[in-house]
């Protein structure tokens, strides 16, 4: 039994060798399995109102209290865990890819196609986000999806540059040119040459990219937009519990905590990623000929100062 945990504990403890890194795995963890199980381990439902209880402070029956309509405080923050962070995931999906397709294709395919997908991803930066958000809800409806496809689409232009990067800096790399000249397709040589060699700045990216996504989502369920009323969501929380910052000044507090401690973890472990990717493109001196295809320091920090 011993020697079958060996191996994943030393997995483990290589992929977070300091206790900061293993913190912030943990607390990713954790919210994701919260979100998952959501209403089975709440203690109370998270829509029942008690008006004899309102706003309750923290006590052996309310954890973490009560709000203005006597709902507990700690079952709405789990159930609305699963809202604002699957919700996150998705639009990071959406955002993935919107932008590793066309930044593939811009490179290798025609002018034109690269003028007009260029052209496509500088209109997308330009445009405000949050007035982006309002026009998407103004013309489909304000619910989460709207929310989540604004957020993935103004997520596009971040991977795109990303994989732009990486495709340009492979394209011209003998083992690809090698492949062209046998009559690979130029599909085939995204999926065998290009796209495994992205993946792990892709990784990096995402990482980063879900802790802007689960601000964003939150911030646009505060601001009324996306919401899925009556449930409850980490970003309607704080804006009903600010409302009554007088009355139960805790209240806004649980979660402000849980969006501040889910997007610090997964930057932290988005710059862990950054860090060992950098250091695993280092190659040490006399070994170019075993290992023709490793990535080197001057070639990985173009696509990583996207991150």
């Amino acid at each position: 039994m011993k020697a079958v945990l060996v191996k994943p504990l030393e997995l483990i403890g290589r992929a977070l060798p300091t206790t900061y890194l293993r913190i912030a795995a943990g607390i990713v963890a954790f919210m994701l399995l919260v979100g998952a199980l959501g209403s089975l381990i709440a203690p109370y439902d998270a829509l029942a109102q008690d008006s004899a209880h309102t706003f309750a402070g923290p006590s052996w029956s309310h954890l973490m209290g009560t709000d203005f309509l006597g709902r507990d405080t700690l079952s709405r923050l789990i159930v609305g865990a699963r809202p604002s962070l699957f919700s996150a995931v998705v639009a990071v999906v959406i955002g993935l890819v919107g932008g590793a397709i066309p930044g593939m294709a811009s490179v290798l395919f025609s002018r034109r196609v690269e003028f007009v997908v260029m052209r496509f991803v500088d209109a997308l930066m330009t445009i405000p986000p949050i007035v982006f958000a309002i026009a998407i809800v103004a013309g489909f409806g304000n619910g989460l999806p709207e929310a989540v496809v604004a957020i993935g689409v103004l997520m596009i232009p971040r991977f795109f540059r990303v994989v732009r990067a990486e495709t340009l800096k492979h394209a011209s790399a003998q083992y690809v040119e090698a492949a062209t000249l046998f009559g690979a397709s130029k599909p085939y040589v995204l999926r065998r040459h290009v796209w495994r060699k992205a993946v792990p700045t892709l990784g990096v990216v995402s990482a980063s990219a879900l802790g802007y996504a689960v601000l964003g989502i939150s911030g646009l369920a505060f601001l009324g937009l996306g919401e899925i009323a009556p449930q409850p969501s980490w970003g309607s929380m704080l804006s009903d519990d600010l409302t009554y910052l007088y009355q139960a000044p805790w209240a806004a507090m649980w979660p402000g905590v849980a969006i501040s401690l889910t997007v610090w973890a997964l930057n932290a472990l988005s710059d862990a990623a950054h860090t060992g990717l950098v250091r695993e493109a280092e190659v040490p001196v006399g070994t170019e000929s075993e290992a023709p295809e490793t990535q080197d320091v001057g070639s990985v920090e173009p696509a990583l100062q996207y991150v």
